[in-house]
């Protein structure tokens, strides 16, 4: 046995079925070997690309994501997405073929695990051949257990070495989630206890620890209202009491209620500035409670009066029992009413002058039309942009994995390799990546590889032939925008190119094709949606507000 196919050995028996990437002589054998033992490769056209192609599938599937890059410029191709992995904590093993530790010179030579400590994530290295399928094992065991990307690097001098064909693997236990101390579970009942108008707002971390349940049991027991951040979107969706995302994207309705609540529960959330709008969405009287793994984000970004070290999934359970052992049990602000509300005024129910042209479409008019006509059972996929709001406040999604939010590092043009992520990943959903025209120029590479691929995923063009934030933003001050405005693209014609199928749409009825499409599905449907430039997105104001 070679090094190569110890690696893909190690990481098929351990379940990696789908792995995506970018070939170069120094990662051809690493690629090679993990097909050879019955993992699906799918080849992007860049290698950020790549890396984004593997967090969607991580966050819609709920598996490791996997992803193979050269090294060197392979490898710093890949940051961007690297970063933006490691920032939403997306559990992703990047194999990255490197020059060997005691070469003097090479065009490639580069510190690849110093940079990529420094991007957030753990740097592993091959170290021999006979130590070669236990790193691989640790290295993927770090990225499952840490949640967060792992850098695997494979110096190229080792990858076709002979190897220990039955290597010693040791043997690792199966973990508990990590339980909260009893003192913080009681503070935290205390504040629930009299409480009268809680809330409980679940990040990130809920959606990685699986809480949904938990979290509706607890809620359920103190009449608690429920919210999400926007990387917690679809976590609660279906439930009578959920207000939606906190933050900018909230509703109308959601900034009234949660402008009243006595007591805000934070579980997995991080609590930053989006998410609490600056300090202003919640009342300041309001008491805090913050659920996390990790004690050093327990304060850091908001005040608390509890915080609580543990899983959210454990801790909302021994919540649950201790406010049993006191026999609390309320309604808060639950109740019929308070259903008929949240069901009647969702961000599509409240009022707006639609300012569509004859030349363009109202982005809410859009939004609204095709949320109507995609199947309920979706992954939406969003890039980051002055389009950004509209899916997250417009499209529904079925639950947590029906959302990929690739927003940590704020990056334009991650959108679309995260959308083809997510429509490997689920094949039973319609994968829609909801994306910018700047987003959608940066990776329009990875149109070829959808329509390569056959995937029936609909990419979602927001096309105001802008950068849209910086021209609503600075535009209003006084400042010329000519640099960020540019002529319009032809998206359709690109897709056709490509090989997907593309439509224009200046209006609803534009979107007649969509139905016929949905019907065969056969590749691609590339919609370039000629939005209204003029219109400001509601939530860019609040976006803007820390410059």
């Amino acid at each position: 046995m070679r090094v190569c196919q110890a690696i893909g050995q190690v990481l098929a028996d351990r379940g990696v079925e789908v792995f995506f990437g970018l070939v170069g002589s120094g990662n051809f054998t690493v690629v090679d070997a993990l097909q050879k033992a019955g993992a699906k490769f799918y080849s992007a056209r860049h290698e950020c690309g790549a890396v984004m192609m593997a967090d969607g599938y991580a966050r819609a599937s709920g598996k490791v994501g996997v992803c193979s890059t050269h090294q060197g410029p392979g490898f710093t191709n890949a940051l961007t997405g690297l970063t933006e992995a490691a920032k939403n904590r997306t559990p992703l093993l990047l194999l990255a073929a490197d020059t060997p530790p005691e070469t003097l010179w090479s065009n490639f030579k580069i510190d690849q695990g110093a940079i990529a400590e420094r991007a957030g994530a753990v740097a592993e290295r091959v170290r021999s051949p006979e130590t070669a399928a236990e790193d691989t094992a640790r290295a993927l065991r770090r990225t499952q257990v840490e949640r967060r990307p792992v850098v695997l690097n494979i110096p190229i001098n080792l990858a076709e070495m002979p190897c220990p064909d039955e290597p010693q693997m040791p043997d690792v236990p199966e973990l508990e989630p990590p339980r909260p101390g009893e003192r913080s579970v009681a503070r935290a009942a205390d504040l629930l206890e009299t409480s009268e108008r809680p809330v409980i707002l679940a990040g990130r971390g809920a959606v990685l620890s699986g809480a949904r349940k938990e979290l509706e049991a607890l809620a359920e027991r103190v009449g608690a209202l429920l919210a999400t951040t926007a990387m917690g979107h679809g976590l609660f969706a279906g439930n009578p009491y959920c207000v939606g995302i906190a933050g900018g994207f909230s509703s109308p309705l959601a900034v009234e209620l949660l402008s009243r609540v006595d007591l805000v529960l934070a579980f997995g959330a991080s609590l930053n500035r989006w998410t609490v709008r600056h300090g202003r969405l919640f009342p300041p009287e309001a008491r805090v409670v913050q659920v996390d793994l990790d004690e050093e984000a327990i304060g850091a970004l908001h005040r608390v009066d509890a915080g609580v070290v543990g899983d959210a999934a454990a801790s909302a359970r021994d919540m649950v029992r201790e406010l049993e052992r006191r026999g609390v049990r309320k309604s808060g602000l639950r109740g019929e009413e308070m259903e008929r509300e949240i069901s009647a005024r969702r961000w599509r129910d409240e009022p707006y002058e639609d300012e569509g042209t004859p030349e363009s479409i109202d982005p809410r008019t859009l939004s609204i039309a095709l949320d109507d006509l995609l199947p309920e059972e979706r992954t939406v996929a969003t890039d980051s942009g002055h389009f950004l709001g509209y899916p997250a406040m417009y499209l529904s999604v079925p639950d947590e994995r029906g959302f990929v939010f690739p927003n940590a590092f704020q990056s334009v043009g991650l959108g679309l390799g995260s959308g083809i992520g997510a429509a490997i990943a689920r094949p039973d959903r319609i994968s829609v990546a909801a994306i910018g025209d700047g987003g959608a120029l940066m990776a329009l590479g990875e149109l070829e590889t959808a329509a390569r691929y056959r995937l029936p995923m609909v990419v979602l063009i927001y096309n105001d032939a802008a950068y849209g934030a910086e021209v609503h933003h600075f535009g209003p001050m006084g400042h010329p925008v000519d640099s960020v405005r540019f002529p319009d693209t032809d998206f359709a014609a690109l897709a056709g190119a490509a090989g997907a199928t593309g439509i224009t749409v200046r209006s609803p009825d534009d979107l007649a094709p969509l139905k016929e499409w949905l019907g065969r599905r056969d590749g691609p449907l590339v919609i370039d949606a000629k939005v209204n430039p003029d219109v400001r997105a509601e939530w860019l104001e609040e976006a803007f507000r820390a410059h």
